[in-house]
């Protein structure tokens, strides 16, 4: 799959594999996502968005299943329409053994969309794979759920489309300064306590600046201990942050405190800033509690 070119992945299988849950890795990675359109619509959509979205969305992710009701008939000509507009198209089909499927309809108590009084779950679900063995036929990528988590479908896709994430992944970094005094972020996924550095509130001169100004990151992060902390704790970052990715992550909030939030936590949370920035990766930046004091 190209880099240059809009992507349009059409993810469709059996109900209570997982397709819903594909629809959302997509959406998190940066596609318009629909599910349930009409077959007959999908062409139109697609010339819809040639060339107005691409600069607002990654590619085009559409669920299809059985209850769309013209699936069985208007599939094969859909999707000669649908490649003759765009030249990257990819089917992913999920699937799972019977008995998963089953298991899975008894742990959410939802209705199979095949169920009737005629058909019993089990019934459905044959019926089901026989009516979408056409799409299965003609997938680029079929999927067995059947022992998958949340985190191997995720994983799963991710490594398929990996170009959409790029050198740092689809993981996004947010870093924040804080002050103990007024308690940290709850939001935080890592806390590191910042009180051992130099602190250059007891500089009279220094104290109305912050840790934005390049004194203060001289005081704080010149000498030691700080320059030593700055450089370990730098590549610290950087080995843990492609694992948190591997694992499926989309937002990693990294706070860094000091007592007061104005000196020293903003002084490393610039510096680290930077460095992840300049290693390619998404971070954005706040200082909760910068103006308190």
């Amino acid at each position: 799959m190209s880099e240059h070119v809009f992507p349009v992945i059409i993810l469709t299988g059996l109900s209570g594999s997982g397709k819903s849950s594909g629809l959302k890795i997509f959406e998190d990675l940066g596609f318009f996502c629909v599910d349930g359109l009409p077959v007959s619509l999908t062409p139109v959509l697609i010339k819809l968005f040639a060339g107005q979205a691409e600069t607002r969305y990654r590619g085009l992710a559409l669920g299809m299943d059985v209850r769309q009701e013209d699936l069985d008939r208007e599939w094969g000509e859909a999707l000669a329409q649908i490649k003759t507009r765009s030249a990257d198209i990819q089917i992913v089909f999920f699937e799972a053994d019977t008995k998963e499927i089953i298991r899975r309809y008894a742990t959410t108590r939802r209705p199979h969309p095949l169920e009737s009084g005629g058909h019993g779950l089990e019934r459905a679900v044959q019926v089901e794979r026989e009516r979408m063995s056409p799409l299965r036929d003609a997938a680029d990528l079929i999927l067995d759920t059947t022992n998958f988590s949340i985190h191997d479908l995720r994983r799963s896709l991710q490594e398929k489309w990996s170009f959409l994430s790029g050198k740092s992944g689809h993981l996004k970094i947010h870093i924040m300064s804080f002050g103990f005094k007024y308690g940290p972020p709850a939001e935080a996924d890592l806390i590191f306590d910042l009180r051992f550095l130099p602190n250059p509130y007891f500089d009279t001169a220094l104290r109305p600046l912050s840790g934005k100004d390049p004194k203060i990151a001289r005081y704080v992060l010149g000498g030691e201990p700080g320059c030593t902390f700055l450089e370990r704790f730098s590549d610290f970052l950087l080995y843990l942050v492609p694992l948190y990715a591997l694992e499926g992550r989309y937002r990693l909030a990294v706070a860094v405190g000091c007592t007061g939030g104005r000196h020293r936590s903003v002084a490393v949370a610039e510096a680290v800033f930077d460095r992840l920035s300049k290693a390619g990766y998404t971070v954005s930046l706040e200082h909760r509690h910068i103006d308190k004091d």
